[in-house]
C-alpha cells in the first residue's frame, strides 16, 4: 500500500507520534508523592471483625534453584511461589510488597529447592510482616537426566514437585511434600484374556508426604521418584532407539499393573519408609481404550 508521505519533514517526532495516539500530559495534583506523606490504609488499627488466616500473593513466578542427587545436579527452573500470613482482627491488611522483597532477597542468597532454605524463608515472611503465621507453596518441575535402557541415549525426564510449608511463631513448623510422577502401566486382565498382546497406559502417580517431626531430607525427591518408578510396569524415556522399545515393551507385560496395584505397592514402600509420618497417594492411568481414566487412591497415618 502506497503510504501519504511525501516529505520527510512531515514525518512526526516521538512525542507528537504518542500524543496521535492518546497519550495526554500528566495532571498535576495536590495528593504527595513521598511514601512518608500518604496515608498507610493498610496499616490501619481498629477492630476490623475478624483475624484472617491467611492473606498475601499467589501464583507469583521466580526463579528457583533445584537441587538434585542425580544429574543435573543443579539447575534453575520456573517456580509458582504462594506467599501468605495471618492477620490480626485488629489490623486492615498487610503490606505485600514486603513478601515478594523477603522472595527477592532469599533469591539474592542463592535460594534453592532445600528444606533449610524454604523454611528459613517461610519464618523470616512471619517475622517481617509482623504475623503470628505464615505459610509458603512453591510448585516447579524437576528434570533429571534418564538413560535408554539398551542404547544409553540420554535425555531429560521430568517431575513436578510441590512443597508446602507453614510456620507459627511458637516455632512450630509444618510440612508436606509431594510429587507427581509419570509411569507406564499394561493391564493385567488385557495379558490374561488376549491371545497377543496387551493395552497399556500412561499412568500419574502424586504422593504427598509429611515427613516425621517436620523435617524433611534433601533427597526427598529422589526417594519418592525411586518409589513410584519401582512399582510402575515401565517408565517412559526422553529418547528411545528400536532395542530399546523392545526391552520397555517387554518389561512392561512382564510387570503388569492395575491402578489398585500401583496404589498398594506404593504404600507400602511409603510405609516402610520410616522418615514418613503419613501419606495420600493417587494414582490416574490415562486409558488407551476407554474415553474415561482409572482412577484411586489411599492415605495413611502412622499412630
Amino acid at each position: 500500500m502506497q503510504q501519504d508521505w511525501q516529505h520527510e519533514s512531515l514525518w512526526p517526532d516521538k512525542s507528537a507520534r504518542l500524543k496521535l495516539f492518546g497519550s495526554i500530559p500528566s495532571v498535576a495534583g495536590e495528593k504527595p508523592i513521598e511514601a512518608e506523606g500518604m496515608q498507610d490504609l493498610q496499616n490501619s488499627h481498629h477492630n476490623f471483625l475478624f483475624a484472617l488466616d491467611q492473606v498475601g500473593i499467589g501464583n507469583l513466578r521466580y526463579p528457583l534453584i533445584v537441587l538434585s542427587t542425580l544429574s543435573p545436579s543443579k539447575m534453575t527452573t520456573t517456580a509458582r511461589f504462594h506467599l501468605t500470613t495471618s492477620l490480626s482482627q485488629q489490623s486492615r491488611g498487610i503490606n505485600m510488597s514486603r513478601l515478594t522483597e523477603q522472595l527477592e532477597l532469599a533469591r539474592q542468597h542463592g535460594l534453592s529447592d532445600r528444606f533449610e532454605d524454604l523454611s528459613t524463608l517461610t519464618r523470616s515472611l512471619a517475622q517481617h510482616m509482623q504475623q503470628e503465621q505464615a505459610k509458603l507453596v512453591v510448585e516447579y518441575d524437576w528434570y533429571y537426566e534418564r538413560q535408554a535402557p539398551r542404547s544409553g541415549h540420554i535425555g531429560l525426564n521430568h517431575a513436578v514437585a510441590r512443597l508446602e510449608l507453614s510456620y507459627s511463631t511458637d516455632h512450630s513448623l509444618h510440612v508436606k511434600a509431594t510429587l507427581e510422577v509419570q509411569i507406564t502401566t499394561l493391564c493385567p486382565c488385557s495379558r490374561d484374556i488376549s491371545e497377543y498382546s496387551a493395552h497399556n497406559q500412561r499412568g500419574r502417580i502424586t504422593m504427598e508426604i509429611t515427613p516425621k517431626h517436620g523435617l524433611l531430607p534433601d533427597n526427598w525427591k529422589e526417594r519418592l521418584l525411586e518409589v513410584a518408578e519401582s512399582n510402575a510396569s515401565s517408565i517412559p524415556y526422553p529418547v528411545l532407539k528400536r532395542p530399546d522399545e523392545k526391552y520397555i515393551t517387554e518389561q512392561a507385560y512382564e510387570n503388569a499393573r492395575f491402578v489398585e496395584d500401583i496404589l498398594r505397592l506404593n504404600a507400602a514402600d511409603l510405609y516402610e519408609s520410616e522418615w514418613i509420618e503419613s501419606f495420600t497417594i493417587h494414582c490416574r492411568n490415562e486409558e488407551s481404550i476407554h474415553q474415561h481414566d482409572a482412577i484411586g487412591s489411599v492415605s495413611y497415618c502412622r499412630e
